[in-house]
């Protein structure tokens, strides 16, 4: 039984497994939406949710415990100064998951991992009509 046991393995070691979603979130704040299993983007999103939640607090403690998981400092940077104050007055809630479907090749189920006000290059949202 898996009483009060938190988390998918996701068939790697634990050094395996924390390298994967500190690349991941270095995707994230880059490029706004990541593509990978629905597994990995279901344990990346509380990690991520956290990231923006303690960068919300602007100072030197909180860009410290953001570069434990985020090691390149123009990421952190990025993630200060133009993902966070996207979501200043949300209060939590900062990613979506959407589902893919499965994968071609072994039938893994799909899923895009994105912030909540992504949007793609070149498409800009339509004014309302005045």
């Amino acid at each position: 039984m898996r009483h009060n046991v938190k988390g998918r393995k996701l068939g790697r070691t634990t050094e395996h497994r924390k390298a994967m979603f500190r690349n991941q979130i270095c995707s994230l704040v880059l490029h706004g939406r990541i593509r990978t299993t629905l597994a990995k983007a279901k344990e990346l999103r509380p990690i991520a949710e956290k990231m923006v939640t303690k960068s919300r607090k602007d100072d030197i403690a909180a860009r410290r415990l953001v570069r434990r998981w985020i090691s390149d400092r123009t990421i952190v940077k990025k993630l200060f100064d133009e993902v966070t104050p996207r979501f200043l007055d949300r209060p939590g809630g900062y990613t979506r998951v959407i589902k893919l479907g499965p994968r071609q090749g072994d039938g893994a189920e799909m899923a895009l991992l994105e912030w909540v006000d992504y949007t793609l290059e070149g498409e800009e949202a339509e004014a309302p009509a005045t």
